[in-house]
């Protein structure tokens, strides 16, 4: 029954993300919003809305361990895993605007989850602090898009069926994640893993599935800046969004298990990926590499 939960659960996160943010974007362009815009607002939290429930519903039943396993886990995925392999499948450059705009954002905001996970709780003064620190982000971002925003001739249609498709995406998507962490927190119980390692991995990899879906395919389409744009901006509303809400909603205490060893492979993938930065392009052997590190973190996991 924990696999089928897990399994229902997945699904549930995969195509109630999918629903969402279709919905989103139908109705911001039929309400004649910029194609920057949706992305940045819409879309981004679209994808990240399977963490968000999940943390929200791990922390709500007592298993902090896995809400803030998920957003560190989520973290070393969206790095190591996903632009590891979207290296693999095409070479991508690493614009310098980008890393010094949003790659320094990221590198910044690691930093502050490391310092709150070190102090050994993450309680509301520092979900207001993540949450204020994400809404400052957005609004620079949104002000460094209006050079580029163009002219948009809203969409025709109906606004209903925009509208069903974005709650019937949000109750897949409740439902899916409170599915996934009943099946991974029993399933963490009854095999003797801990509830942090069931979050840095199922659930973590779990609720980054539009993550890696939408990078796999703008890589393999040529489309790189979209994938590295993809890692970077949920990397963000990850730390300061979600673990900003969750620490809102009801303050984390920090398992030992992801503050003396998760969170600093955390921050050492968010510095490697800077290091490459430096050089402007992540290639194929690079691609091979973060894979070989993901794969080689999840090994020290389970031994």
């Amino acid at each position: 029954m924990d696999s089928l939960y897990i399994a229902i659960g997945l699904v549930g996160l995969l195509a109630g993300g999918e629903l969402l943010v279709r919905g989103s974007v139908a109705m911001a362009s039929r309400a004649g919003l910029s194609p920057f815009v949706i992305g940045l607002t819409l879309v981004g939290f679209g994808t990240s809305a399977p963490e968000l429930a999940a943390s929200l519903s791990a922390a709500l039943r007592g298993a902090p361990d896995i809400a803030l396993g998920n957003v560190v886990g989520s973290n070393i995925g969206n790095i190591l895993l996903i632009l590891g392999l979207s290296a693999l499948i095409a070479p991508m450059m690493l614009p310098r605007g980008s890393m010094l705009r949003d790659g320094v954002t990221l590198a910044l905001a690691s930093l502050f989850c490391t310092a709150l996970v070190l102090s050994g709780g993450v309680g509301r003064i520092a979900g207001v602090f993540c949450v204020a620190g994400l809404i400052l982000y957005l609004i620079l971002a949104l002000r460094r898009g209006d050079d580029v925003q163009e002219e948009i001739t809203p969409k025709s249609g109906a606004l209903w069926t925009s509208l069903l498709g974005v709650l019937a995406g949000l109750v897949l998507i409740i439902g899916g994640a409170y599915a996934l962490v009943i099946g991974a927190t029993d399933l963490a119980r009854a095999v003797g893993l801990s509830e942090a390692v069931i979050g840095l991995t199922i659930v973590a990899i779990g609720t980054s599935l539009p993550e890696l879906a939408t990078s796999l395919i703008a890589a393999r389409k040529g489309q790189g800046d979209i994938a590295l744009g993809n890692i970077l901006g949920s990397g963000i509303f990850n730390i300061l969004g979600i673990l900003g809400i969750t620490a809102l909603v009801l303050p984390l205490e920090v398992p030992t298990q992801i503050a003396g060893f998760d969170i600093w492979v955390m921050l050492g993938a968010t510095a490697l990926l800077g290091l490459f930065a430096l050089r402007g392009r992540l290639g194929r052997p690079a691609g091979a590499m973060f894979f070989a590190l993901y794969v080689l973190y999840l090994v020290l996991l389970v031994v």
